[in-house]
C-alpha cells in the first residue's frame, strides 16, 4: 500500500525532546515501512525515518528560533500534499483539522487522527461544518465534546516493543514527567509526595505560554529536599528516568485525549498512579499497571501499596494492549475501509 504520513512541523519525527503527536507518526511510520508497506513522510527536514522523507520547512518550527509563524509552513505542507495526491492510496494526516476545506475538495482517499483535546467551544461550527471529513479519536474518551461528528474508528497508541527496556527492579522514587501546565498536574504531584515523605523527580518542559505558571506556582514548591526538578528530557533518557522509578504519576486536570507517557511507564514495568480522568480507565488496568484514583488523598493511599504490584504484570499489560504492531494493524483495516467504500 502507498501511504502519505502527514506530520505537525513543530517537532521533528521522531522529536529529540517532548512532541507526543510527532513520536506516535514515527513509531506508525517505521512499522509501516517495517510490515512492506511503501511510506512518504511529509515533515519537518531534520526528521529521521526510513520512509521516504518530503522534508517541508528545514527544522523543527519549535526549536527553531528564526519561525515566527508556523501556519505558512503547514499550508506549504498541504500544498506539496495535494499537489502529489494521486501517487498515494491514502493519506494519513496528523495536523488537526488544516487541510479539511483541501481534502473536501480533493478526490483523495484520506483520513485524520486527532491527537488533541477537543473540549473547546471554538471548534464545535468547525466541526458540524465538516462532518463528512472521517476523523480517529485516540480514545474513545476524546469523542465526548464531538461525539456526532464522522468518528471511523478509535486507535490507542503503540510503542515498539524494544523501545523502553523492562526494568524488573524499579526505584524508590515518584516520576512525574511532561510538560508544566495546569492541567498536567505538577502541582497536585509535589503534594502527593510531600504527603507520602517519598522523593519525587520532575522532567517537564516549561513552553512560553506557562512561564508565568512555572514562576508563580511550581518554582516555589521546589526548595524542599523531595522535589528534584531535571526539566525537560530527551528520548533516550527515559528508560533511565521511568525503568527507575517506584511509579509514575500522572494527577491531570483535564480530559486528557491519551497520556504516552502512561504506556512508556509501564514499558519499564513501572505502574502509574492517575486521576480518572479522560484515557485513564482505557489505559491503565487498575490494580494490576496501576491504581485510577479521584485525588491526592487517594494517590497517597495508593504510593503506599504500589510497590505489592508486579512489574512483570505491568509490563504484559503494555504487551498485550499497546504495542505499535497493533496500532500499526488498526490503522491499516481503516486504510482499506476507506479504499473498500470508495465509488468505483
Amino acid at each position: 500500500m502507498k501511504i502519505a504520513q502527514i506530520a505537525p512541523l513543530y517537532e521533528a519525527v521522531p522529536p529529540l525532546y517532548y512532541g507526543g503527536t510527532e513520536r506516535v507518526v514515527s513509531y506508525l511510520t517505521e512499522e509501516l515501512v517495517r510490515q512492506g508497506h511503501d511510506v512518504t513522510l511529509f515533515a519537518s527536514g531534520d526528521s529521521v525515518t526510513s520512509a521516504r522523507l518530503t522534508p517541508c520547512c528545514r527544522n523543527s518550527l519549535r526549536l527553531d528560533d528564526t519561525c515566527i509563524d508556523p501556519v505558512p509552513h503547514h499550508l506549504l505542507m498541504l500544498e506539496q500534499v495535494y499537489s502529489r495526491a494521486d501517487q498515494f492510496d491514502v493519506l494519513h494526516f496528523h495536523t488537526d483539522y488544516l487541510h479539511f476545506p483541501l481534502s473536501r475538495r480533493h478526490g483523495a482517499i484520506h483520513v485524520t487522527t486527532l491527537h488533541g483535546r477537543l473540549d473547546i467551544p471554538d471548534l464545535v461550527p468547525l466541526y458540524r461544518e465538516y462532518r463528512d471529513i472521517p476523523v480517529v479519536s485516540i480514545s474513545d474518551a476524546q469523542r465526548r465534546p464531538l461525539s456526532w461528528t464522522n468518528w471511523i474508528g478509535t486507535v490507542h497508541h503503540g510503542l515498539p516493543s524494544d523501545l523502553l527496556p523492562f526494568n524488573r527492579d524499579g526505584g524508590d522514587y515518584l516520576a512525574f514527567l511532561g510538560r508544566i501546565s495546569p492541567e498536567k498536574g505538577a502541582e497536585a504531584a509535589i503534594e502527593i509526595a510531600r504527603k507520602t515523605g517519598m522523593r519525587l523527580k520532575i522532567a517537564a518542559k516549561v513552553d512560553k505560554v506557562d512561564l508565568l505558571y512555572y514562576e508563580e506556582r511550581i518554582k516555589p514548591l521546589l526548595d524542599g529536599p523531595l522535589v528534584e526538578f531535571i526539566g525537560e528530557i530527551r528520548e533516550d533518557e527515559k528508560k533511565e528516568f521511568l525503568g527507575n522509578a517506584l511509579a509514575l504519576l500522572f494527577p491531570i486536570d483535564w480530559e486528557e485525549p491519551f497520556g504516552l507517557v502512561m504506556i512508556e511507564a509501564m514499558a519499564c514495568g513501572t505502574p502509574v498512579i492517575a486521576f480518572n480522568r479522560g484515557s485513564v480507565p482505557e489505559v491503565i488496568k487498575d490494580g494490576v499497571s496501576g491504581f485510577i484514583v479521584r485525588d491526592v488523598d487517594g494517590a497517597v493511599r495508593a504510593a503506599a501499596q504500589v510497590a505489592n504490584l508486579s512489574r512483570l504484570g505491568c509490563r504484559k499489560h503494555f504487551e498485550e494492549r499497546f504495542l505499535v504492531a497493533r496500532m500499526a494493524s488498526d490503522y491499516l483495516a481503516l486504510y482499506r475501509t476507506l479504499m473498500a467504500a470508495r465509488p468505483k
